[in-house]
């Protein structure tokens, strides 16, 4: 009997390692190919180069053109730290509402809010579009800030009213007793309560925002504003001969941030969508 548990674990463990293995792979081939000539990228799957090439990091960072890719890797920050900050905010006061307050057509604006959710993304392209044209903020990052701002994204609502639900009235009925007005009730006692569903906000808007490319390439035309994904692409060029181990290399540190952001943050985000506001 012994034995068999035994065979039990040592199998799952080997497919664990196989199946993380195959996940991280491409990761690691992306690394050792920063150090790879054009042809052994072509012509080999191994992740360790046969004749290192030191150069592509530094090359890639100057670029080929007048900006930097520190330039495009910046202008990601000021686009995305915004949009993560407001969506945190705004998420944080609709969930709030619609968990602890009563007011007229509540169910209505709620279901509608869900509904939202069933809407691909691209039926709204063109509107949205002309929305931010008519308002004079395209060639901007306020196209990304300005619907954060308002709380127009209804999974991340949803998901801190989910949350919010989770936590017991008893505790804003005792905050009220200790003098506590409902703001003052959200920010000392239910937010330091929702770190796990603020956590996973931040990891999902971060790492989409990061990695969008459809709505940059819509908003955003000046070269000198282009995020990161924008300004690996200008890098390639079929006209010319592509240096892909540049390519690979400022990939490579164009995915350190989400990926740090993940580590750092694993805890409280596994936690949020483990429970997703189910609490006893």
């Amino acid at each position: 009997m012994k034995k068999h548990k035994r065979l039990r674990i040592i199998t799952a463990y080997a497919v664990l390692l196989l199946l993380g293995y195959a996940m991280v792979y491409p990761l690691f081939w992306m690394f050792g190919a920063s150090f790879k000539s054009n042809a052994e990228i072509f012509g080999s799957v191994n992740i360790i180069p046969k004749t290192p090439v030191f150069d592509a990091f530094a090359n890639g960072w100057k670029g080929s053109g007048q900006y930097t890719f520190g330039t495009f890797l910046l202008n990601t920050f000021y686009l995305v730290v915004p949009t993560v900050f407001f969506t945190v905010l705004s998420s944080l006061l609709v969930g709030y509402g619609f968990a602890r307050f009563r007011f007229p057509f509540k169910k209505m604006l709620f279901q509608i809010m869900l509904s939202t959710l069933m809407l691909p993304a691209t039926v709204i392209v063109i509107p949205r579009y002309i929305f931010f044209k008519n308002m004079g903020v395209l060639n901007s990052y306020w196209p990304f800030i300005i619907p954060a701002i308002l709380g127009a994204f209804p999974f991340f609502n949803f998901m801190m009213v989910q949350f919010f639900r989770g936590i017991p009235m008893e505790l804003d009925e005792s905050a009220k007793m200790d003098g506590c007005n409902s703001f003052t009730t959200l920010t000392r006692i239910l937010v330091p309560l929702c770190k796990p569903a603020v956590f996973s906000v931040i990891v999902f808007q971060f790492v989409w925002t990061w990695n969008d490319f459809f709505n940059a390439l819509i908003y955003i035309s000046s070269v000198n504003k282009y995020p990161v994904a924008l300004g690996l692409r200008m890098g390639i060029d079929i006209s010319a001969n592509i240096s892909w181990n540049q390519i690979l290399a400022m990939s490579t540190l164009s995915i350190l941030p989400p990926v740090l952001l993940f580590f750092l943050a694993q805890n409280y985000f596994v936690e949020g969508i483990a429970t997703t506001g189910i609490k006893d």
